[in-house]
């Protein structure tokens, strides 16, 4: 059983609010255009980071839980990725200068970790006190599987997004950018900016995500501390990875196909332990080693099956994917 001492969550919390810290600085005080050079440095520092404290936690805790911790990782940065496909079509639809594109990037990502770690903190509790908690989130995993592949080709529908709708029906906004201000002063009135508009709809998103995310970290541990901390760091280098994929995403074809089967798969999991300890402990369940080969085979296999699909057919444009229809509005011209 992991036991984290409080010194070990100050120490851990210390180093994400750090990195969080020094990501912010870089995305809201000093705004600019991200080059391919600066995003691919600060992609490589952050999975380096995520790396070496996944080799230092196994080292100190055991490689089953550190595996465990790499599993989460890696299911939360593919799901991180498809989280990118919307940032995409939001920066698109809404036009948002790339100077403040790392400004709503960065408010994104800290919006996405605090409703995390909200839901990190109610699916421990709920999974300690209800067994049949594993079942319920075994479904809802199973249930948003079917519905991302039935709808692969969709992209969600920023316009129809019913925060934003009521956001701009309450506030008056203007449709010019005024620097990087949430909301200005034009013709004597106060009015909020297309910016705002933009982080309300990120806002919406994440939350979005963080319903599907938690439930299928928690199919790969239990333990509230792995779970943490593979979304903190998956989170992390996120402002940077956005600017270095960006121009590749339309090419991950079949990324929703395979985040789809990721998460019935793990839904399965949780299912079957479900099924294990509140019915039969004859019942099998998936090992930790099985759930990370599975997963990351998954990933091999979507990405070169997406580029060989993009060679054959130049034409083939990506999606993120829904979990419900939308009237199929088409992707901007530049992508």
């Amino acid at each position: 059983m992991l036991e984290v001492t409080a010194l070990g969550w100050t120490l851990t919390i210390a180093v994400i609010v750090a990195l969080l810290a020094l990501d912010l600085t870089m995305g809201i005080l000093r705004p600019h255009v991200v080059g391919f050079r600066e995003a691919a440095a600060w992609s490589v520092f952050y999975i380096a980071i995520a790396v070496a404290f996944g080799l230092v936690f196994a080292s100190v805790a055991g490689w089953d839980l550190g595996a465990q911790y790499f599993a989460g990782y890696i299911v939360e940065k593919s799901l991180s990725v498809d989280n990118l496909f919307v940032f995409v079509i939001i920066m698109s639809t809404f036009a948002v200068p790339e100077k403040y594109q790392q400004e709503v990037l960065t408010f994104g990502i800290i919006i996405a970790l605090v409703l995390r770690v909200i839901f990190i903190a109610l699916g421990a509790t709920l999974l300690s006190l209800f067994s049949f908690m594993f079942l319920i989130f075994g479904l809802v995993l199973i249930w948003t599987a079917v519905q991302l592949f039935r709808h692969r080709d969709e992209d969600p529908s920023i316009e129809d997004n019913a925060l934003v709708r009521a956001t701009r029906r309450i506030l008056p906004v203007t449709d010019e950018y005024v620097g990087g201000k949430l909301f200005a002063r034009v013709d004597g009135r106060r009015v909020a900016t297309p910016l705002f508009i933009v982080l309300i709809a990120i806002g919406s998103t994440d939350l979005l995500f963080a319903l599907d995310s938690i439930p299928a970290v928690f199919g790969v541990t239990q333990h509230a501390y792995i779970v943490f901390v593979a979304n903190a760091f998956a989170l992390l280098g996120l402002r940077a990875l956005f600017f270095l994929v960006k121009g590749l995403l339309d090419r991950l074809v079949y990324l929703s196909t395979g985040l789809s089967v990721i998460l019935a798969f793990i839904g399965v999991k949780l299912v079957l332990h479900w099924a294990h300890t509140a019915i039969s402990p004859q019942i099998p369940e998936i090992s930790t080693p099985v759930s990370l080969a599975v997963i990351v085979a998954v990933l091999v296999i979507t990405t070169v099956a997406s580029l060989i699909k993009v060679r054959r057919d130049p034409d083939a444009i990506a999606h993120a994917g829904s979990v419900r229809s939308h009237a199929r509005d088409q992707r901007p011209a530049e992508h």
